[in-house]
């Protein structure tokens, strides 16, 4: 083996070792959602095991929100996928514990925290086939449950990073999301995957394409001005194909980057988006 093929097997030997071990993130995440008084949750939909923490006690209610996490740890590296797509930093899990009022659940990607029970974990599922059609089939059919459980007839749907997407194309599915929110959303897949020079998602649904449908859904989007990830430029070109007396909502904001400092300051952004939008009438 060549001195440089040793560097490299080293640097990734201490990169592996630097990130936490599937049950160690999801640790993370119990330890998070315990401190509110929410519990872990499977639900079985489309052939996946998706992970789901909510209250407890959930309180009956007509209205609901749903946060839907990012891609979570997709790449170990550039050209390294990762076997397992847990979070080490559960944004999406963050800004729904740190919902201000109101009920509030959170639901998981497929593979994320239950590996160990899934029945499909195949990795293209947190690569090219991220928003495949039968991944937001068991995301709707996932949302369909924590609705029942509460009783919800209305839904505010929010997806971080990639959640975004997954948010949006749900909201294009259904009749009873008066509210589309996402942080660091991943709206365009063509537009981004062709702005970061890597593989396109060929096996995914795309949030454009569904203009149609999700133009009289009252929606907004924030990103950070630093977000080097899912750019404001990306954000603008999405809304663009907007008819201009529909467009939705956009919220840029200074010295945040796609990690920072959402969670810390959602009850701030929560409201801003609610004075932003006003429910389906």
């Amino acid at each position: 083996m060549s001195v440089r093929a040793i560097a490299l097997l080293c640097v990734g030997l201490v990169a592996c070792a630097s990130v936490p071990s599937p049950d160690e993130r999801k640790d993370l995440a119990d330890a998070l959602a315990a401190r509110r008084g929410w519990q872990a949750r499977t639900i079985r939909a489309g052939g996946f095991a998706l992970a789901a923490y909510l209250s407890e006690t959930p309180r009956r209610s007509a209205s609901l929100t749903i946060y839907i996490e990012g891609d979570g740890l997709a790449w170990l590296a550039r050209s390294q996928p990762s076997s397992d797509p847990t979070p080490r930093d559960p944004v999406g899990l963050r800004l729904a514990l740190a919902h201000p009022d109101g009920q509030a659940a959170y639901l998981a990607r497929p593979c994320q925290y239950v590996v160990a029970e899934a029945t499909v974990c195949d990795s293209r599922y947190w690569m090219q086939a991220r928003f495949a059609p039968e991944v937001i089939h068991a995301m709707n059919q996932a949302i369909d449950a924590l609705a029942q459980r509460t009783g919800a007839r209305k839904l505010t749907l929010v997806g971080y990073s990639g959640g975004g997407a997954v948010a949006a194309l749900v909201a294009a599915r259904r009749s009873d999301v008066v509210r589309l929110v996402t942080v660091a959303g991943n709206l365009d897949h063509a537009a981004w995957t062709k702005h970061h020079a890597v593989s396109p998602l060929v096996e995914s649904l795309n949030p454009v394409n569904d203009v149609a449908a999700l133009k009289s859904i009252p929606q907004w989007h924030a990103v950070g001005s630093e977000d080097a990830n899912t750019t404001p430029a990306l954000l603008r070109a999405y809304v663009d194909h907007f008819p201009p007396s529909q467009r939705p909502a956009i919220h840029i904001e200074p010295g945040f980057d796609h990690h920072c400092c959402w969670a810390e300051r959602w009850p701030e952004l929560w409201r801003n988006a609610l004075s932003r939008t006003s429910p389906v009438r």
